[in-house]
């Protein structure tokens, strides 16, 4: 089993630590997945209270920037007129902008507005039976891209070209869960792994003095396991190995057939997600050269002839230990 453990240890986190604690575990539907907390509670916490809380966060996050949701503010901005302009919650400017900006330094492999190739796909609120033909994916090109979206962050406003149909189910769930890290944060607890469907930040330590350890997904046996420890780190997947040839390349229209799985650690499990959508779109080499130049720390499991090949990149290289012991 090979290990990818951070170079440095938060010393911060040392502080709020506690030996011999239990852990306790939380846990509920969002996003048509379930969301897992396993966290080390703080002297009097309230169990009850964080969960409702937690619920409450949640749906506060389904309401802005749910895709299935007509009447979210989502489901509203993609139904408006062209030329009107949004004013954004603070939730939903945050990932817009994240997301502009991961589509500009991706040169559009992540697409914040490829709702209606989504749609057209059947991977969205509508159930369709047969693939699009080309002229129905030529159409909704013709009204996708984020390059004809206009945003204004000093005032949180963003415009509708006509048409544009948002979806961000390749940023929001990653942000959803660094929402849950941030709130239980503000109820003292520092030591924690938040999980929503598959997405992860792990925080602080565990009781035991171990970090949070996470198994990245692991598609073929061509490929050794890698595990992380998530000491103040996120890591989110994207590929199709599990739910088929469902990526969409917002440049072509087309789905994506080579990714199985690209996993992406960061601070950020909003930026992991984002960056591994992008990436389970690029080609390998185009995998290659990004994740060199941004310094990210990336595993991409692609399909190679009847086989797959594994690709890590350097600054992931430099966290993973060569063969070890499998932590208990």
């Amino acid at each position: 089993m090979r290990l990818a453990v951070p170079l440095e240890i938060d010393a911060a986190s040392l502080a709020t630590w506690r030996q011999g604690v239990p852990v306790i575990e939380l846990g509920g539907e969002t996003m048509g997945t379930t969301w897992r907390i396993q966290l080390a509670p703080p002297p009097g916490f309230d169990r009850d209270a964080a969960s409702r809380a937690i619920e409450a966060r949640l749906e506060d996050i389904l309401a802005q920037m749910s895709h299935w949701r007509a009447d979210s503010v989502l489901g509203r901005f993609n139904r408006a007129s062209a030329g009107e302009w949004f004013t954004l919650p603070a939730d939903f400017s945050a990932v817009i902008e994240a997301a502009l900006a991961v589509a500009e330094r991706s040169a559009g492999a992540f697409d914040p507005a490829i709702g209606a190739l989504v749609d057209a796909w059947g991977h969205g609120p509508v159930t369709i039976d047969r693939p699009p033909t080309t002229e129905e994916i030529e159409q909704a090109r013709a009204v996708s891209g984020f390059l004809r979206l206009a945003y204004e962050p000093d005032t949180r406003r963003l415009r509708q070209a006509g048409g544009l149909r948002l979806d961000l189910s390749g940023i929001a769930k990653g942000y959803a869960v660094d929402a849950l890290t941030a709130l239980l944060a503000g109820m003292d607890c520092h030591h924690a792994l938040v999980e929503i469907g598959g997405e992860l930040v792990g925080r602080g330590l565990r009781p035991d003095g171990d970090p949070w350890w996470v198994d990245l997904e692991t598609p073929t046996q061509d490929v050794a396991p890698l595990r992380v420890a998530l000491h103040q780190l996120a890591v989110a997947t994207s590929g199709d190995y599990v739910r088929g040839f469902h990526t969409i390349d917002p440049r072509s229209g087309m789905p994506v057939e080579h990714a199985m799985a690209v996993s992406v650690i960061h601070s950020s499990a909003m930026l992991a997600d984002a960056w591994a959508t992008a990436f389970s779109v690029l080609s390998p080499a185009a995998v290659h050269a990004l994740a060199t130049r941004e310094c990210l720390y990336v595993r991409s499991t692609c399909r190679y002839g009847t086989g797959s090949t594994e690709w890590i990149s350097p600054a992931l290289a430099a966290m993973i230990d060569a063969e070890d012991e499998v932590p208990a």
